[in-house]
């Protein structure tokens, strides 16, 4: 019997909302996965004129006829609804949303989670940001039964994956999100003939993610250029990079949207945060190293390559940020 034919009768319920959970979805209906329903977080608000807009996993649903689910939070009505729906398995993508214990009991083959980084490591809500924010050559991917705690099962299965030097959060996430899914297909029909022992999690080994807050994103050019660097590299697309540039009293948010690294202070000393050339490249000085900016955008304005941006603010240069 093949790996597909082990899953097509199992009634499977996902549970997810971000990118992350819509690559799951995907690649869970194209593997002919029995998805009896569909839960996600209520459609939001987005943009300047907060339109409500419907989200990927729910659309992907709804394109393959999947009923879906959003409820505000799990009380007796939600879960005496996932009840009825009797399902073998539940299979979690970034939800966004803690299960009580009632519904991890509900399906034969338990909850099952799917988390983007090597448990016990970076517990939380955003595990491969906080790898990024870390400078981590290395994270991975787990599958785990689902307990009450955060993050804190039993794991079924793991596979690492190498973090490239210059990899941003999207290209991380889509490398994760191939190797989670692998892993998933990969497990399940295991699981589901008792053929994994699930593996206790070695709790004193145990780190919790940072939570990524709007504010994270304004740099503090003290630091050094290596972390500055990650902290765009975790930081992108959302919430962004920026800085402070003060131009005739007035302090103008800039946004750095695209970012490269000297590790090393150059020969010529220069004040911290301050703007100057360095080769064919413009840098920012930093407690140790160089941040070379190869796009910025001011507030109110376009996103501008720097060459670009110089020609209509030559002031730029030999300013410092703050």
């Amino acid at each position: 019997m093949s790996e597909n034919q082990k899953t097509i009768g199992l009634r499977t319920v996902f549970m997810g909302t971000a990118t992350f959970a819509e690559k799951i979805l995907s690649a869970l209906i194209s593997a002919d996965y029995n998805i009896i329903g569909v839960y996600t977080q209520k459609d939001k608000k987005v943009g300047r004129k907060q339109e409500v807009e419907e989200g990927a996993v729910k659309a992907i649903a709804e394109q393959n006829q999947i009923p879906v689910f959003q409820p505000a939070k799990f009380d007796d009505e939600a879960i005496e609804e996932l009840r009825k729906m009797k399902p073998d398995l539940i299979i979690v993508a970034a939800y966004g949303k803690i299960l009580p214990k009632e519904t991890l009991k509900l399906p034969g083959f338990g909850a099952i989670n799917i988390h983007p980084s090597l448990l016990p490591k970076f517990r939380g809500p955003s595990p491969i940001q906080n790898a990024l924010l870390e400078g981590e050559s290395e994270t991975g991917t787990t599958i785990m039964l689902m307990d009450e705690g955060m993050d804190t099962g039993d794991v079924l299965a793991q596979q690492k994956v190498i973090v490239s030097d210059h990899e941003t959060y999207p290209e991380l996430l889509e490398k994760l999100a191939a190797s989670s899914t692998q892993l998933l297909l990969e497990t399940v029909p295991l699981w589901i003939e008792r053929k994994i022992e699930p593996t206790k999690q070695d709790n004193l080994q145990a780190t919790l993610c940072q939570l990524i807050e709007r504010q994270d994103g304004q740099i503090i050019w003290s630091d050094e250029a290596q972390n500055i660097y990650n902290r765009y590299r975790a930081l992108t697309p959302w919430p962004g990079v920026y800085t402070f540039w003060e131009r005739n009293r007035y302090n103008f948010r800039l946004k750095l949207n695209k970012l490269n690294v000297i590790r090393q202070n150059p020969e010529t000393t220069h004040t911290v945060g301050e703007v100057f050339e360095i080769g064919d490249n413009v840098g920012v000085q930093t407690d140790l190293g160089v941040i070379i900016l190869e796009e910025v955008q001011l507030e109110g304005k376009n996103n501008a390559p720097i060459k670009e941006f110089l020609n209509g603010y030559p002031d730029f240069l030999g300013t410092v940020l703050k």
